[in-house]
């Protein structure tokens, strides 16, 4: 199983899944963290020309620009199973489930806290942190 932290340091998760840097992607063998590796991810800063609006009535992020965008974010984590991050929109969100990746919401920060409470089985999600 691979499980992708979203981050810009390697320590702590970052607050929004479309801003962050860096996937942390972390190889689970047996509930043991068997492998780390950062992989580089497309952000809402790598699509300059194409803006962030959505139009009028339809839901934000569910548009083919932001569809785009999504999809260039997920490509390097198709191999994971789980992604986790402290904020995300629902297009997002939406997004990696369409791609078979479950999105864990939580409201810790430290890299290390959060992949032991997710092994441990008491990582709690937090859906409504969800824009």
């Amino acid at each position: 199983m691979k499980i992708a932290i979203i981050t810009d340091n390697s320590k702590t998760i970052s607050a929004h899944f479309g801003r962050a840097q860096f996937y942390d992607v972390f190889t689970i063998t047996d509930n043991q963290i068997t492998a780390r590796e950062t992989r580089s991810k497309a952000n809402h800063n790598h699509f300059p020309e194409e803006h962030h609006e959505h139009p009028h009535g339809q839901a934000h992020g569910t548009d083919p620009a932001s569809q785009h965008r999504h999809n260039a974010m997920i490509e390097p984590i198709k191999d994971c199973q789980v992604v986790i991050a402290r904020g995300m929109g629902m297009g997002a969100h939406q997004s990696l489930t369409a791609n078979g990746i479950h999105p864990i919401i939580t409201n810790m920060d430290d890299i290390e806290e959060v992949l032991n409470s997710y092994l441990a089985g008491n990582l709690t999600n937090h859906p409504e942190k969800l824009h």
